[in-house]
């Protein structure tokens, strides 16, 4: 109970300071975000009756005060880019509920191909004999992690849309209109932010059974009678995927918290993508959000792995 108490103060607080820290940042830099809504078309009078109605007119204090009062009670505000019409603008959670799910699906898809091929690569690898397998392994996971996210996507972008025809790049389908379509879209862009993580999980899985295959329980086991399989599967694959947990921890969180390069180079209109613009555009309140639902995200992926943690070791629950 003291864990759960913890952790939930510690969200909560990190949640405040980063939102204070977020909305600061944007009364520093330079650019005044009603001079861009209004362009040529902006007066004095117009920019103090825009000033007026978004609320910019209030010193910082006030501003920011008003606003957490409003998300707290599930207003997140208007975007200061984004309009449904000529006369209204975009509620922020329209705007975010329309975007979430390109990064929430992509994010899913990407994570089952990472468990599903690295984790059995990883205990093969682990298992291999052969200094020739090893070195091949080696190699392909070193060059899959080398190369950068933005231009494996662009090779998959040529060699499953240009020169196989498995897909039209650019042809983004929406999930509003067709799921399967918008599945079929989604694979490739998975598959870009899946290989080079496959890599990085299978060497990660693969080094930490090397180093629980030289302790002592391991030839405990052995002396038992228990088979190479038994003692895998049943002793080394549990404690090594200890610290291969934290690591899939991280790269979900970062895969939920938005591939920008693979949303731009495969044009997803996902959280990423919305985060550089609104950045660009000086749109406050999506930003705020934006970086609430990351840092909520990346907050709740690690507060999910030190349960599994507690779980898998039951060592942990008796030290505290």
């Amino acid at each position: 109970m003291k864990f759960l108490i913890k952790k939930i103060c510690t969200l909560i607080m990190t949640l405040f300071l980063v939102s204070v820290a977020a909305f600061l940042a944007f009364q520093v830099i330079p650019g005044d975000v009603v001079r861009s809504i209004l362009g040529t078309e902006a007066t004095p009078e117009r920019e103090a009756q825009l000033r007026e109605e978004l609320g910019l007119d209030k010193p910082p204090v006030e501003r920011y005060i008003s606003w957490a009062d409003d998300v707290l009670h599930g207003d997140f505000g208007v975007s200061y880019r984004y309009s449904k019409n000529m006369n209204e603008m975009m509620p922020v959670k329209e705007l975010i509920g329309d975007k979430l799910p390109v990064t929430l699906y992509l994010a899913v898809l990407s994570f089952v191909m990472i468990v599903l091929v690295s984790i059995p690569l990883g205990v093969l690898w682990a298992k291999c004999g052969s200094r020739f397998l090893d070195a091949v392994f080696g190699v392909l996971t070193q060059v899959t992690m080398a190369v950068p996210s933005f231009f494996l996507g662009i090779l998959v972008t040529y060699l499953c849309g240009i020169v196989l025809k498995w897909f039209v790049p650019g042809g983004y389908i929406s999930y509003q209109e067709n799921m399967t379509g918008f599945l079929a879209y989604l694979l490739f862009p998975a598959i870009s932010i899946a290989l080079p993580k496959i890599a990085m999980t299978a060497r990660f899985l693969r080094n930490s059974m090397l180093t629980e295959m030289k302790l002592d329980y391991v030839r405990t086991a052995y002396s038992k009678g228990c088979s190479k399989n038994q003692v895998m599967f049943g002793h080394v694959l549990k404690n090594a995927m200890m610290p291969v947990i934290t690591f899939l921890g991280m790269m979900i969180a970062e895969i939920l918290a938005g591939s920008i390069v693979v949303e731009q180079v495969f044009a997803l209109p996902g959280i990423g993508r919305l985060l550089i613009s609104s950045v660009g555009t000086r749109d406050l309140p999506v930003v705020e959000i934006l970086i609430l639902y990351i840092t909520f995200v990346v907050i709740f992926v690690y507060f999910i792995v030190d349960i599994l943690y507690r779980v898998i070791d039951p060592r942990i629950r008796k030290s505290e």
